[in-house]
């Protein structure tokens, strides 16, 4: 089947996964459609927990290819930059803040649900700072590799370590353990609105981009003979992503294996050509966080199953199967 082919039957499987996942989402949870008093109450609710686990799954997925192409490898991840555990400690120093020094000093006007995504955008950027300040301004891929690794490492203790802090207080413990963990179910219109357009931007860029990034695949060198430049590629490519994963994490906490799967999985069918990449990552991305959350719903237990347990139960065996199935054909080949 040429590939043309495979992008049509890919983008129908696509769409018609969206529009099942439209209805999932409206309908799957607790409280009766049924009744007409409640009906709108519980379709607003699900509607924006819906549009906050597409758009989620949508910046992971698309950062996921930006970062594979920049890497030229399929197995890199937005975590690799160390951003996502730094929007991720920024939540979680937020949240410990609200509840300590923050509380009742912040004005009324200000909404409260605004303050984890700021906190992720703050955390994210930092991360970003901190990685830039380090690797310089025309970074190798190595040093960036490296220092992603540490950073993440590093962002990762201390929230480790506030989390720690935070069992302090039974509430605060709660919440903080469930943001580290991923989830959709406390988020609001008040998320979408703060999100969404570094979501369009990013996605924006990454297909604007797209025609370099295919350039890189061949290599550096041979990038740069043909015109592009690399080092400038480089950094907005690392600044669009640090972006999209900040806007990830404020609006479902971190989740693991989307922007690693959804890529890896799509490329096989819509090719690896970036213009066409980036869109099919960015629905196949939203539809499927959108489902791990649906089925989070339909889990029969008391207490709730966290949105990044769920990713990485599903995505883990996915990749691994998908990383199977491409070396088997490596060495046939």
């Amino acid at each position: 089947m040429a590939v043309d082919h495979r992008a049509r039957l890919a983008w129908v499987v696509l769409l018609l996964c969206l529009s099942l996942t439209v209805v999932a989402g409206l309908g799957a949870g607790e409280g009766n459609l049924a009744d007409p008093e409640l009906r709108e109450t519980f379709l607003a609710l699900r509607g924006w927990r819906l549009a906050n686990s597409m758009l989620a799954g949508a910046a992971l997925a698309v950062g996921g290819v930006m970062v594979q192409g920049l890497f030229r490898n399929p197995l890199a991840s937005p975590s690799v930059l160390g951003t996502t555990a730094g929007a991720t400690l920024g939540g979680i120093v937020v949240l410990v803040a609200w509840s300590g020094l923050l509380a009742g000093s912040l004005p009324e006007w200000l909404p409260r649900e605004l303050l984890i995504p700021v906190g992720c955008f703050l955390g994210s950027m930092g991360a970003l700072f901190v990685l830039l300040a380090i690797t310089g301004r025309d970074p190798g891929m190595v040093t960036l590799l490296l220092s992603g690794f540490i950073l993440s490492s590093l962002f990762a203790s201390l929230g480790g370590l506030l989390v720690s802090v935070a069992q302090e207080e039974f509430e605060l413990g709660r919440a903080v353990v469930a943001f580290t963990l991923g989830g959709v179910e406390a988020k609001g219109s008040l998320h979408v609105a703060a999100s969404l357009p570094w979501v369009l931007v990013g996605t924006a860029m990454a297909f604007g981009w797209g025609r370099a990034l295919d350039v890189l695949l061949s290599g550096e060198e041979e990038a740069t003979t043909l015109g592009v430049q690399v080092a400038l590629v480089r950094r907005w490519v690392i600044v669009w992503t640090a972006a999209l994963t900040a806007a990830a994490v404020a609006m479902a906490g971190a989740l693991s294996f989307v922007g690693l799967v959804v890529p890896h999985a799509l490329r096989p069918f819509v090719g690896v050509q970036h213009r066409a990449l980036v869109p099919a990552a960015f629905v196949g991305g939203g539809v499927f966080v959108a489902w791990a959350d649906v089925v989070t719903r339909w889990i029969p237990t008391r207490s709730h199953v966290p949105l990044g347990v769920v990713t990485s139960l599903v995505g883990a065996p996915v990749f691994l199967f998908l990383l199977a199935r491409a070396s088997r054909e490596g060495r046939a080949e």
